[in-house]
């Protein structure tokens, strides 16, 4: 039966294992975020929540718990990758609970690509806080065009039920002063929809990033920036610092 769940990689690690503990934590984060209108599409940061936790957070606190369905795209950081991979799994197990899965037609599935990737499966604790029942779409995403991935949203898209959550950290191992200067220029070129102003080094998962901004301009869709700090601002040191961003996608 082990195809049919996939058993979390980084609980314990990136987020606690404990379930009380786990889910304490989100609560805090949310508590202290400020609420704002229903977004289609989000980009959040996928680092250990005590670094990117709280800035996950002020995107995830607007989203209306009526969300049934979420697609997740995040990059692949383990397992070299041509275009987007799904999971054959019918649940996600997580300290919260098992979410059902769901792997489009449109999708080839690898799931190896899913084993130990993190960038999607620290999304599904916020969700299984600020939503009720939901399916979870989780697709990897590896060396692919813009338009091709935005095919891929494009079908995927649905009505207000459906979420968008492209999982991506900005600026990584700079100092603080040279990582918030990477990152205010990321969001910059993400607020103007603009995918050349990105690249690997200000976003880690430019390709699904770059995949919703493609559509974004298609669909005429307004971007705000909710939350742009990095682990210097948050818990860690700052002589090496990684940027993250909350941004809000609105029809």
């Amino acid at each position: 039966m082990k195809a049919d769940i996939r058993q979390p990689a980084v609980a314990g690690m990136f987020y606690p294992a404990e379930p009380a503990t786990l889910r304490g934590m989100i609560e805090g984060f949310l508590a202290a975020a400020e609420p704002g209108p229903h977004p289609k599409a989000i980009v959040v940061p996928h680092a250990g929540y005590v670094y990117s936790g709280p800035i996950a957070a002020s995107a995830y606190i607007r989203i209306p718990a009526t969300v049934s369905r979420v697609v997740v795209l995040g990059p692949s950081h383990r397992v070299p990758l041509r275009g987007l991979a799904g999971s054959a799994a019918a649940f996600w197990c997580t300290p919260l609970g098992d979410v059902p899965v769901e792997c489009p037609p449109v999708v080839p599935v690898n799931d190896a690509a899913h084993e130990l990737e993190h960038s999607l499966e620290v999304q599904v604790p916020f969700l299984q806080v600020v939503l009720d029942d939901f399916t979870l779409v989780p697709l990897v995403a590896g060396d692919a065009s813009a338009e091709a991935i935005a095919e891929v949203l494009e079908e995927l898209w649905g009505g207000p039920e459906t979420l968008i959550v492209i999982s991506s950290d900005l600026s990584h191992y700079e100092n603080y002063e040279t990582a918030r200067a990477m990152d205010e220029a990321a969001a910059e070129a993400i607020l103007a929809l603009d995918e050349r102003g990105l690249d690997y080094d200000n976003a880690c998962g430019l390709v699904p990033i770059c995949g919703l901004l493609h559509l974004a301009k298609q669909k005429k869709l307004r971007a705000k920036l909710i939350d742009l700090r990095n682990s210097g601002d948050t818990a860690g040191p700052r002589d090496q610092v990684v940027g993250y961003g909350a941004f809000a996608f609105y029809e």
